[in-house]
């Protein structure tokens, strides 16, 4: 496995208590739709819902060098994969609460939900996406600046 499954084992070393299961597979998702001039920055894994006790939703999410990508293997057949390119991310929200915590993204079409995440774990995520998206804002703004 690559780049992001090394990355996610290490996350998942660092902060043990945040649900994750199948996290080599979830990792071969997003390894699978990588292009080949993309990059994995950053990794983690989460559960892709609102519900606390739905711990059967495990994804896993990359920051790469031009969007986020959120992979989800079925257990019976095929997988879901989300996208989320800078120009379509609005928002993000921290929610932390007794045992674990929530990261919302919200973009121009929808608003994913990252739940059963360690406690600890919220600062860094936040910072690597917040940061991440004002670079990569900032990047889409001159491009499209110099298109026009």
């Amino acid at each position: 496995m690559k780049d992001v499954y090394k990355q996610v084992l290490k996350f998942k070393e660092k902060y043990p208590s945040t649900i994750g299961w199948r996290l080599k597979k979830n990792s071969a998702i997003v390894e699978k739709h990588l292009n080949p001039d993309e990059e994995a920055l950053y990794s983690f894994v989460a559960q892709k819902n609102d519900n606390p006790f739905n711990i059967f939703d495990s994804a896993v999410v990359t920051l790469t060098n031009k969007r986020i990508l959120i992979g989800r293997d079925r257990v019976v057949v095929g997988y879901f994969l989300n996208s989320i390119t800078p120009d379509m991310f609005n928002d993000l929200k921290v929610s932390s609460g007794i045992i674990w915590g929530k990261i919302y993204i919200d973009t121009i079409k929808e608003f994913v939900t990252l739940s059963n995440i360690s406690k600890s774990a919220l600062t860094e995520i936040e910072t690597e996406i917040s940061s991440y998206m004002m670079r990569e804002k900032k990047k889409y703004g001159l491009r499209k600046e110099k298109s026009e």
